[in-house]
């Protein structure tokens, strides 16, 4: 367990923007914090990088309960992305590099690593207020990482960022998570937490609301909705039989009572002599899942 989060709760005067939340991250896992603007987030975040102190409750950090030295194992890179406009990229991420732990000689072998890795050496002596918002981004990213830390928080770390850049630090991403790295990852684009995530926990009013494995939540929500689609038309009868969520001539939606009608269905259409080009179960999208249980715990407050 990298990170085990128990019972925390965070209040601002009589406001409580984290509730009694509890989570564990696996070692090595990639991890999504999700939740709608205002849900407690980056309260719980602040804290899990010691910038606050929860009111209730333990944060625990690699097997430590959270301590001065903590942030060290932690690279964060918030929403709000935090360079300094008027210093150069090579003084920035030195200076950043030091204030995690690493002597300048450390510093500069892994800046200029990650520089030759990205093609941009050439950017050591560019102010940042000179770069354009992506161009920004990597520099913030590597800032973020330059330390190697063994917990990575990273919060919507594709603004701003064209498709192919975007594709650069996913894989960068990764890399990063096969090599060890655990990683946090908090986002609004549910595609995103589909392609990249294994566990996620939904925060809603400041309160856990969803909570566990990504397939095992899409189960959890699934409808028992069968697509299938066909070379011959349904037979006549076939939708009196049957829900009907949707249909055309050579495709139908079905809702079954439950998933293990799956194989009669398939049958049933095989005897009937119906030829079949594809019989896939529908799952709901996150962002289906997201909608639903948002609005589910609206009034939960």
């Amino acid at each position: 367990m990298i990170l085990s989060v128990q019972n925390v709760v965070k209040r601002y005067d009589k406001y409580t923007a984290v509730d009694h939340v509890s989570i564990d991250v696996q070692r090595g896992s990639v991890f999504g914090l999700l939740g709608p603007n205002g849900a407690g987030k980056t309260s719980l975040i602040r804290m899990i990088t010691t910038i606050t102190g929860p009111d209730e409750g333990t944060i625990y950090l690699d097997g430590e309960k959270l301590h001065d030295r903590s942030p060290e194992k932690i690279g964060y890179m918030p929403e709000e992305r935090g360079l300094y406009k008027k210093m150069k990229v090579g003084e920035q991420l030195l200076y950043l590099a030091q204030l995690k732990g690493l002597s300048e000689a450390q510093a500069r072998k892994q800046i200029n690593h990650w520089l030759t890795k990205f093609e941009i050496t050439d950017w050591w002596d560019k102010k940042i207020e000179d770069l354009s918002k992506g161009m920004q981004q990597k520099i913030q990213f590597i800032a973020t990482i330059v330390h190697q830390p063994k917990l990575l928080i990273l919060d919507e770390p594709f603004t701003g960022l064209d498709p192919i850049n975007t594709n650069l630090i996913k894989d960068e991403i990764r890399q990063l998570n096969e090599a060890g790295t655990s990683i946090i990852f908090s986002t609004h684009r549910m595609e995103q937490v589909e392609e990249m995530c294994d566990h996620i926990v939904l925060i809603n009013h400041g309160k856990n609301v969803l909570y566990g494995e990504v397939q095992s939540i899409k189960n959890e929500y699934k409808q028992n909705l069968f697509r299938i689609q066909t070379e011959t038309p349904l037979p006549e009868g076939f939708a009196s039989n049957h829900t009907i969520v949707e249909q055309n001539s050579h495709s139908v939606t079905v809702r079954l009572p439950d998933d293990s009608h799956s194989n009669r269905l398939l049958q049933e259409l095989l005897q009937l002599g119906v030829r079949i080009t594809r019989f896939e179960e529908i799952l709901p999208t996150f962002n289906e899942i997201f909608i639903r249980r948002v609005e589910e715990t609206a009034g939960d407050q």
